[in-house]
């Protein structure tokens, strides 16, 4: 298991934590939710370059990125800049070592109550650990060097941020495709989205929705019809692109017709 968290740097308070089976994108999103619900939007962020945060330096750029002329963020910076945090790479363990500290405190305090508990699977492991926090912090945080709070109060539709975002491009057939889903746009202000670009917002729990221009589209799955048509008009084509031209023998009807038209 993976452990996830975040520490107040004027305090020593652990603001939340919590295991997974492996460092990803949806435990950092359920780790910055749970900061921004209880304590409100952080300034800044000071983080490892860990592949969650911003694309590795040697992964190379694609047509898209060539064309804007730098590397587009990944969910977790996008969700930082929509909720405008400051991002800071820290560039060794030695610069965090506030954070650093806290998991050779954790490697020593936490095994042995997640021993204690006979903790053995994820969701063991989070209840002993979402127990022992408030005792940890209440035995390690310090008061701040200034009084008053820097998290500041986040906007009403701040829940919205929390999600995958990804952008497609409405069909001729006005379907939204993405991976195995096939959306079907519906009439709403306009009778074709042909062509328009969307914004797919998939939460973590699977489900999907469409917005044009922060608007919110009425969908619904695709009719399976139209996905026989196209495979079967698929098929068709690849018959066209695969027929070989087979040339006439010489004594074909169609041969000899042409040679008694032409002597005659």
């Amino acid at each position: 298991m993976t452990l996830i968290g975040a520490i107040d740097d004027a305090t020593g308070e652990v603001l939340y934590a919590l295991f997974r089976e492996q460092e990803d994108t949806e435990g950092y999103f359920k780790l910055m939710e749970r900061i921004v619900s209880d304590h409100g939007v952080p300034v800044a962020v000071y983080r490892d370059g860990h592949a969650v945060f911003e694309h590795p330096e040697h992964e190379p750029m694609t047509l898209e990125e060539q064309l804007a002329g730098e590397k587009s963020s990944t969910q977790f910076g996008r969700l930082l800049v929509e909720l405008d945090v400051t991002s800071i790479r820290s560039r060794s363990p030695q610069a965090r070592g506030r954070i650093e500290r806290l998991w050779g405190t954790f490697q020593d305090r936490l095994v042995s109550e997640l021993r204690l508990a006979g903790a053995g699977t994820v969701s063991g492991a989070n209840e002993v650990l979402w127990k022992y926090l408030p005792a940890h912090n209440k035995k390690f945080a310090v008061p701040p060097a200034q009084p008053g709070s820097a998290f500041r109060t986040p906007g009403r539709d701040w829940k919205s941020f929390f999600c995958l975002k990804h952008q497609r491009t409405v069909g001729l057939d006005n379907v939204v495709r993405f991976g195995p889903h096939r959306l079907q746009v519906l009439p709403n202000g306009r009778y074709s989205y042909a062509r328009a670009k969307v914004e797919v917002r998939q939460a973590f729990d699977g489900s999907l929705s469409l917005y044009y221009q922060g608007h919110l589209l009425d969908t619904r799955p695709a009719p399976p019809e139209a996905a026989r048509l196209r495979e079967t008009a698929k098929q068709g084509r690849s018959q066209q692109e695969t027929r070989q031209y087979v040339k006439p023998s010489p004594d074909h009807p169609w041969r000899r017709w042409v040679y008694r038209a032409n002597k005659e």
